[in-house]
């Protein structure tokens, strides 16, 4: 059981690259890597906020939980 980041197929879906996701959320590269690559332990509700907004999507279409 864990939480997955699907912040990668989100991004493909909108054929959005992360250099352009970085550049309109504000977050570094390496950062959103981390997040996208399941390396993350935590993320910020702000940052999850811009990432949505950035995103034009939900928190759930971003953090799923699986069994």
């Amino acid at each position: 059981m864990s939480i997955k980041i699907r912040l990668d197929e989100v991004m493909a879906k909108r054929k959005m690259s992360l250099n352009e996701l970085s550049s309109r959320v504000g977050i570094t590269l390496s950062n959103l890597s981390i997040l996208k690559n399941q390396k993350s332990k935590a993320i910020r509700l702000s940052t999850l906020n811009a990432i949505c907004k950035a995103l034009d999507c939900q928190p759930g279409d971003i953090i799923v939980y699986e069994d």
